[in-house]
């Protein structure tokens, strides 16, 4: 097995709703050290699991398992830890409940501590959604977490964001087979769809513009949007991939009992020494926003990933932004 399950049984989730046999995956990689300070949480990102994180862990890397116990939590909705795909009735399919980051990182919080007796995070990082936990553990655990860096996310989605997550939601259910998410086979019209309306927000005009898509092989722009795209989510469960966006929609780092809704309260909370690192042509989050961000955290600092391939810089497509991202690991795991 390339994973292990935490079973937290029932849990409360913010929505108000009880998520019965709640089971929450995750990967490890390293050794916990005797004294338990050698901790980085590394959560999952949008339609990812802990196998698709890997491309920032190994040898002689910021994220090195010589040095370091790496925990690799599958955030809920993922299709491995408790999802629509695999909840039991009642609450499987569509009728899964709605999830927030909080419910993700408090259910992280209490595996870590329970299973290993984890107190201090020497790190919490993430890109994406994983980038939005990465933050939501420095604010809900200011004095446990020394060191946070969120690559290409957010602490609190953008209207702009949340309305460009309308476009994959609608192309997804407007599939015949979609059948209020009760479908019996997926509906691969529709996850053709939201992939195509994805593949535009991926990358940046640039990436298009100077065709590199010839660099992974493709001959044509047609080529390279029918093997790449079209089948891009045919793995993933249809029901997942909206839970998860709805979790996305959601992100607000002040929207929990700890801050009542008040997110400069939030922000400002967070003493972990801080890297964001946006790309610089990201469409999904600006470096403008992370800068906002930062301004209202006392040890934080904008390291902008200087790239064409938009969101896909933080995530271990183009190896010299990977490069540049382990480089302020580096620096920040060093400090």
């Amino acid at each position: 097995m390339d994973h292990s399950i935490f079973e937290a049984e029932d849990i409360a989730l913010q929505c108000g709703v009880t998520l019965p046999f709640c089971r929450l995956a995750y990967a490890t990689h390293g050794t916990l050290s005797p004294t338990r300070d050698n901790v980085i949480v590394y959560p999952t990102r949008y339609a990812g699991t802990h196998i698709e994180n890997m491309y920032l862990v190994g040898p002689d890397m910021a994220l090195d398992p010589d040095k370091y116990f790496i925990v690799i939590p599958n955030m809920l909705g993922n299709g491995v830890s408790s999802s629509p795909s695999n909840q039991p009735a009642p609450l499987d399919g569509p009728r899964f409940p709605l999830v927030t980051h909080y419910d993700n990182v408090q259910l992280q919080e209490r595996m870590l501590r329970e299973t290993f007796g984890i107190e201090e995070i020497a790190l919490a990082v993430g890109w994406s959604m994983g980038g939005q936990q990465a933050f939501h553990w420095a604010a809900l655990f200011p004095d446990r977490v020394k060191r946070m860096a969120c690559i290409d996310g957010c602490a609190i989605v953008t209207p702009h964001s949340f309305t460009f997550l309308e476009g994959p939601k609608a192309a997804l259910t407007t599939d015949a087979h979609w059948n209020d998410g009760n479908y019996t086979t997926p509906p691969y019209r529709g996850l053709t769809a939201k992939a195509r309306v994805w593949s535009a927000w991926a990358l940046s005009q640039d990436w298009y513009k100077r065709e590199l898509w010839t660099t992974m092989g493709y001959s044509s722009l047609q080529e390279y949007l029918a093997k790449v795209w079209d089948p891009i989510y045919f793995k993933r469960d249809a029901n997942d991939l909206l839970s998860m966006i709805r979790t996305w929609q959601l992100c607000d780092i002040g929207n929990n009992p700890a801050y009542g809704g008040d997110r400069a309260k939030a922000l400002g909370a967070i003493t972990a020494r801080a890297f964001l690192m946006p790309s610089r042509t990201s469409l999904y989050f600006r470096p403008e926003d992370n800068a906002s961000e930062a301004a209202l955290m006392p040890n934080a600092e904008l390291r902008v990933i200087e790239s064409v391939w938009g969101h896909y810089a933080g995530g271990g497509r183009n190896a010299a932004d990977t490069q540049f991202i382990d480089a302020n690991l580096k620096e920040l795991l060093a400090a």
